[in-house]
């Protein structure tokens, strides 16, 4: 085995929330080395990109979360922009949820927030969508991102120019623990060797990947298939969340369909003959005529999920040891608040009231672990 000099932060893990949090340090001048297996398999790579707070239906704090998180994105992208000069595709297009019948809609947990639409108003949203749907809320403060082919590299790039180290191909085997303090990681390399590599403070964000590393805390993978289809530029200008599937179109006419959510399939890789039959049944039953656009590509990846479909964010019960992780299905939404949040409390900044409520909301104590 061989030693490393000491790193000021270790991020173990490079999905988005992994690189959103080495950014936050890095431009705040800490070091900080970024381990991952393979960042090509995080969620980040496989989620639409929206940023839904109320299109998603969201309760309670998580609904502020992502509203909190919502209003720090628009700053957020712009410094990862300027930094990276990838445009990241931010867009606050609207979405349309889509109803069958005005109980349904009204029952909706952030009704209040949408304006309503009518059949009539519906058609005249969305082009060419299905009769079956005689209502909708359209949120209009809801939208999204590019993440799979830009926010991704953006924040890759911008990283790297900020000084973050990567050692792609690595996989943790233990975490290194000295009177309940964390001073390191083992770590096998991806040329077969394995290494102790020291630091100050580690932040675990291995999203669906989590558990494998920390044991004590519940998080596991829930599977979900997507595919694309290539549409006419700017025929389908607002987002549609249907109850079933969504349909979130890029600016140059690709539409991102998705997508399954597979809580028994643990790590099985690959796309299904189910499940992209369940994403066409769900194109049909939102936008017909689109059904027969060429499809351009299949793909599938990991949501790391909870018990209680929340994240889990802050201090764990090993000192300078903190955990990123879970946010399931929002963590595009929720990677500018988490971020900011991390480099406060690994600080020991002063936090705002409903900083320390989320914290608090949101920590690993809530399980009995």
């Amino acid at each position: 085995m061989t030693q490393e000099t000491k790193n000021s932060i270790l991020i173990i893990g490079g999905g988005l929330i992994g690189l959103s949090i080495a950014y936050e340090f890095a431009r705040n001048n800490f070091q900080v080395l970024v381990l991952s297996k393979n960042r090509n398999e995080s969620a980040g790579f496989v989620a639409a990109g929206m940023l839904a707070s109320h299109a998603e239906g969201l309760k309670d704090e998580l609904l502020k979360f992502g509203q909190e998180s919502q209003s720090l994105i628009p700053k957020w992208i712009k410094s990862i922009e300027q930094d990276s000069s990838i445009k990241c595709g931010l867009k606050k297009c609207g979405i349309v949820v889509p109803f069958r019948n005005k109980e349904d809609l009204e029952e909706f947990p952030t009704y209040k927030y949408g304006r309503y639409l009518n059949q009539e108003d519906l058609q005249a949203e969305i082009n060419g969508i299905n009769s079956i749907w005689k209502h909708g809320l359209l949120f209009e403060q809801d939208g999204q991102i590019d993440n799979r082919r830009r926010l991704m590299r953006a924040l890759e790039r911008a990283c790297s120019l900020h000084g973050v180290k990567f050692q792609e191909g690595s996989e943790v085997q233990d975490l290194i623990i000295e009177k309940n303090k964390i001073t390191g990681a083992t770590v096998l390399c991806a040329t077969g060797g394995l290494k102790k590599i020291y630091c100050e403070k580690a932040i675990l964000c291995s999203g669906a990947w989590s558990k494998k590393i920390f044991n004590k805390i519940p998080v596991f993978p829930v599977k979900g298939q997507m595919l694309s289809i290539q549409g006419p530029t700017n025929f389908l200008k607002r987002v549609i969340f249907g109850p079933t599937t969504y349909l979130v179109p890029r600016e140059d006419g690709l539409i991102v369909v998705g997508a399954t959510v597979e809580k028994g399939s643990k790590f099985n890789p690959g796309n299904t003959p189910n499940g992209i039959n369940q994403l066409q049944e769900g194109i049909r039953s939102l936008l017909p005529e689109a059904i027969n656009w060429p499809q351009m590509e299949h793909w599938w990846g990991f949501r790391p999920s909870t018990p209680d479909l929340q994240p889990i964010l802050g201090e764990s019960k090993i000192e300078n040891f903190f955990l990123a992780t879970g946010h399931y299905r929002n963590g595009v939404l929720f990677s500018a608040i988490t971020s900011d949040l991390l480099f406060k409390l690994v600080q020991n900044k002063s936090l705002k009231k409903i900083e320390k409520r989320f914290l608090e909301k949101f920590s690993v104590d809530r399980f009995e672990i």
